[in-house]
């Protein structure tokens, strides 16, 4: 198995928090689904999930502004970048224009393509798949082509 010099996680940032880790190869690691139940408990979980991630490098997060904002300090505290993205940047990147018409149009694309991650990755398949784990999923895709972790999609996620 080659090293790991790097990981990048991806956050679809909420009290119920989507995860996923790449690794610096563009392969997912790991995703999660997290309930942190309170604006006080996920202040102070962020610090747990960030020591759960070794080697991380970059922290890419969408959604509530100053959840990302905690986030990021937690971030820079633990060596890492932050960069913020919105739906509104990376859909474009992963999802055709008819596969964004409506929100939910949008969730249920990035669910199938997020399956496809998954299966190209060769991650623990799921028993089930979140939203906001999706989301993530997507979310870290778009992360390691902007950090040049991928030059490109590969082709088996292409574009249609």
């Amino acid at each position: 198995m080659p090293l790991v010099m790097g990981r990048l996680l991806a956050v679809d940032l909420g009290l119920k928090a989507g995860l996923a880790v790449y690794a610096d190869n563009g392969r997912l690691q790991s995703y999660a689904s997290r309930n942190f139940g309170t604006r006080t408990r996920l202040k102070t979980a962020i610090a747990h999930v960030l020591a759960e991630v070794p080697d991380l490098r970059f922290i890419v997060v969408e959604g509530d502004r100053t959840m990302g904002a905690w986030w990021g300090r937690a971030a820079l505290r633990v060596g890492a970048q932050t960069l913020h993205v919105s739906a509104e940047v990376w859909r474009p990147v992963l999802l055709l224009p008819r596969e964004q018409h409506s929100g939910v149009e949008a969730k249920r694309h990035a669910l199938r393509l997020s399956r496809q991650v998954i299966s190209w990755s060769n991650a623990p398949e799921p028993t089930s798949l979140r939203d906001d784990a999706a989301e993530a999923i997507l979310i870290g895709l778009w992360g390691v082509l902007a950090v040049g972790w991928l030059q490109k999609l590969p082709r088996e996620l292409g574009r249609r």
